[in-house]
């Protein structure tokens, strides 16, 4: 990243000012007119993962969030009502470096069978260029996931902020445990009593206007934080498949 780059990159980060000194895991709802773009994706009608709407027909979501008669609700924080609309998946695209979350790429583009309704669709800026989110950098997460391990997804999309984790410090937490981290990943929270939980799979990382990250896993399914970051896939490491499958230009520069 060029100096440009990082300079307008902080500037994004500084527009962050969100209240919030608590996480998903002892969350707050999100705000009706906020992340409408966040999406909830479904296998037989019941929630399994988050995800972003990238354009009116493709959903960016985990690829380990893959099932049958798979589905997305969109247009709604509360996903109990009736107020969004379901759209079905026509497709899934896994991305080819796939093999499991913590091995790399876990990515996937759902392909919806019809355009998402005007109404229901806001534009997402989602990182172009290669970056790294400086250390400490304050940034949000949103998901319907569990509020406690082993208890049920909300009804409500929960946010709260998390803290950009040092790629080395990050690597050599994970490194204690045996887990080597696969490239193109970021890390943040975790240690602080904030993060994500299971069933925030595949929901968005924004680091002020723009979608960073899309989260992948925790340390062993356990929301109750032992000193292991929680880890996203870094959408800029992956941009070019991303944007040939989606084929759309929904990406921000920096």
């Amino acid at each position: 990243m060029n100096a440009l780059h990082r300079v307008l990159l902080a500037a994004a980060l500084s527009i962050l000012a969100y209240d919030v000194t608590f996480g998903i895991i002892n969350g707050k709802k999100a705000d009706e007119n906020d992340l409408k773009f966040v999406v909830s994706v479904q296998n037989a009608s019941k929630h399994k993962c988050g995800g972003l709407l990238i354009d009116r027909k493709f959903v960016l979501t985990a690829a380990h969030c893959f099932g049958r008669d798979m589905s997305v609700v969109i247009g709604t924080h509360n996903i109990d009502n009736t107020c969004g609309h379901r759209y079905k998946v026509k497709h899934s695209h896994m991305c080819p470096l796939y093999m499991k979350p913590k091995h790399g790429c876990d990515l996937m583009i759902l392909e919806l069978d019809e355009k998402v309704d005007r109404r229901y669709y806001e534009k997402t800026q989602i990182a172009w260029q290669f970056l790294e989110v400086p250390e400490n950098s304050r940034c949000r997460v949103a998901g319907w996931g569990e509020t406690e391990t082993n208890k049920n997804p909300v009804s409500n999309l929960m946010v709260t902020d998390v803290s950009i984790v040092n790629s080395a410090t990050c690597k050599k937490s994970w490194g204690k445990m045996g887990t080597k981290l696969p490239p193109g990943v970021i890390c943040a929270g975790g240690s602080e009593k904030s993060g994500v939980c299971e069933g925030d799979s595949g929901g968005p990382l924004l680091c002020g206007d723009v979608v960073v990250g899309i989260v992948s896993f925790n340390f062993d399914k356990n929301c109750h934080y032992p000193n292991a970051p929680n880890v996203y896939t870094n959408i800029s490491f992956y941009r070019h498949w991303i944007s040939v499958v989606g084929k759309c230009s929904f990406f921000k520069k920096f």
